[in-house]
C-alpha cells in the first residue's frame, strides 16, 4: 500500500512490518512531554482506522520539527532490530533536498567535518576541530540554480544532530528558513515556507524479506515554485 493520505500525513509505503510516512512541517516525530500531537500519534490513528489498532508503531528515524519528508516506522517488534541496524548503518541511502541562498559554487562537494555541541548555545551544534566532536560526512550535489537560490541534493553518510544544517552553514550556505544557523528568510512570494529541508528519498533492504526498497516522498512545493524534480 502506498500514497494513502490520512489527515495531514501521506503514507508512502505500508505492509505488515514497515511503514513510511511523509511528515509535514512543525510536527514532532515523538512526544516531548507537552501532550502535543505527533507523527507517531497520526500513524497510530491511521493503523487503527485500518483495523490495526493493536499495532504500536515505533519510529526508527527522527527529523527536526521544521524538516519535512520521510520517516520510517517499525510495525513488528521481531524485525525492529534489523530496521534499527540498517538506519544506523551506512548501507541505507538517505537523500534530502535543501535550498540555499546564493549560487552554490560546487557541482559536488563532500563534507567531512566532525560535529559537536555548541558550548555557547544549547540549541545548536557546530563543526569541531579534528579530534573533537563526532565524525560526520555529507555529500552535496547541485541540482539547479534559479532566482538567487540553489537547489541541492544532500546525502547523509552519517547521522549527527542537525548534520545537514551545520555542514551547509559551515560552507557559508545555511539553508533558507534556518534562523538557528543564519539562513535567509523563506520568501512567500517565491512559494517558500519554513525550513527548506526535505527528506526526499530512501533506499534500504526490507527488514523482514531483505528485498531492496526505494521510497520517495512527494515533491515539496514549499521549497519554492518551478523547481523540477530530478529522476
Amino acid at each position: 500500500m502506498n500514497g494513502i493520505s490520512y489527515k495531514n500525513i501521506t503514507v508512502v509505503f505500508e505492509d505488515e512490518y514497515l511503514l513510511a510516512a511523509s511528515k509535514p512541517a512543525n510536527l514532532l516525530v515523538h512526544g516531548d512531554g507537552t501532550g502535543s500531537l505527533t507523527l507517531t500519534d497520526l500513524v497510530a490513528e491511521h493503523l487503527a482506522a485500518e483495523g490495526r489498532g493493536d499495532v504500536r508503531p515505533q519510529a526508527a528515524q527522527r527529523l527536526d520539527v521544521e524538516t519535512t519528508g520521510l520517516v520510517l516506522f517499525s510495525l513488528d517488534p521481531a524485525t525492529q532490530p534489523a530496521l534499527d541496524a540498517e538506519v544506523a548503518g551506512r548501507d541505507m541511502r538517505k537523500e534530502y533536498l535543501a535550498v540555499v541562498a546564493g549560487r552554490f559554487p560546487w557541482a559536488q562537494k563532500a563534507i567531512d567535518a566532525p560535529i559537536g555541541r555548541d558550548r555557547h548555545d544549547a540549541k545548536k551544534m557546530r563543526v569541531c576541530k579534528e579530534g573533537q566532536g563526532k565524525p560526520a560526512s555529507t555529500l552535496v550535489r547541485k541540482l539547479a540554480f534559479k532566482g538567487g537560490r540553489t537547489l541541492l541534493s544532500v546525502e547523509l553518510l552519517s547521522g549527527r544532530r542537525h548534520q545537514i544544517r551545520v555542514h551547509l552553514a559551515s560552507l557559508g550556505f545555511p539553508i533558507v528558513g534556518d534562523g538557528l544557523y543564519g539562513g535567509a528568510r523563506a520568501d512567500a512570494a517565491r512559494g517558500e515556507s519554513g525550513l527548506l529541508l526535505h527528506a526526499f528519498r530512501e533506499e534500504l533492504r526490507h527488514p523482514a524479506t531483505g528485498e531492496p526498497l526505494s521510497l520517495q516522498a512527494e515533491w515539496p512545493e514549499r521549497l519554492g515554485k518551478n523547481w523540477e524534480p530530478t529522476a
